[in-house]
């Protein structure tokens, strides 16, 4: 038969191990969770798979179809019969209404959000020309457009906003264009024109 001072001791081991290990694990949940603290000068940082976003907008449930067509400098676009280089990617064709649609709730509704997005996600140096073509239009009015690119690392920064015009189907326009430095850096943005879609138009054969 133990002695009860040592069924004593006994019991005070196993709650002084119980304890312990309790302390070590909340030692632990605070250490994570200091890691894991975002510095407050560091939230312009993202880490995106791409190096430039180019947005283009129009206004919502609008149904005109508007195409961003993109030339990187190797002469590579990037559009809607060519969704995809080496180093760029257009990750959203948008049509105006037609047949856009999401499922909110399990209910399906049109999206009323116009936005076609292209993704750069190496950078080559050399220029690049963001273009935008009015594929369908219904109104005699000119369509406002908005265009956007941001450089994405080390931090998101807007290298450029613009709103332009489109009068009418068949329209294409120069947005900007920008050229990328040796060392990554956007400069040399201009407006000046420079039509894209006869080169696209002849590389998917169409007339």
């Amino acid at each position: 038969m133990r002695h009860p001072y040592v069924e004593q001791r006994d019991s005070e081991g196993i709650f002084t191990d119980l304890l312990f290990n309790v302390l070590l694990g909340f030692s632990f949940l605070f250490v994570t969770a200091f890691a894991l603290i975002t510095d407050p000068f560091e939230t312009g940082k993202v880490d995106p798979n791409a190096e430039v976003l180019i947005t283009v907008t129009w206004a919502d449930n609008h149904p005109d179809d508007v195409d961003a067509i993109v030339e990187d400098p190797n002469g590579n676009l990037v559009w809607y019969y060519n969704k995809e280089t080496s180093l760029m990617h257009l990750d959203r064709d948008d049509r105006g209404n037609l047949q856009d649609l999401i499922q909110v709730d399990g209910v399906t509704i049109a999206n009323p959000v116009n936005q076609e997005t292209v993704t750069i996600r190496a950078l080559t140096p050399g220029e690049y020309v963001v273009n935008l073509l009015h594929y369908r239009s219904n109104f005699p009015d000119p369509l406002p457009v908005a265009v956007k690119v941001e450089k994405l690392n080390p931090r998101a920064t807007v290298e450029y906003y613009g709103q332009h015009e489109l009068t009418g189907s068949g329209t294409e326009i120069t947005a900007v264009r920008f050229t990328v430095s040796p060392e990554g850096e956007l400069t040399g943005l201009s407006r000046r024109p420079k039509p894209l879609i006869v080169s696209a138009l002849k590389a998917t054969g169409s007339p």
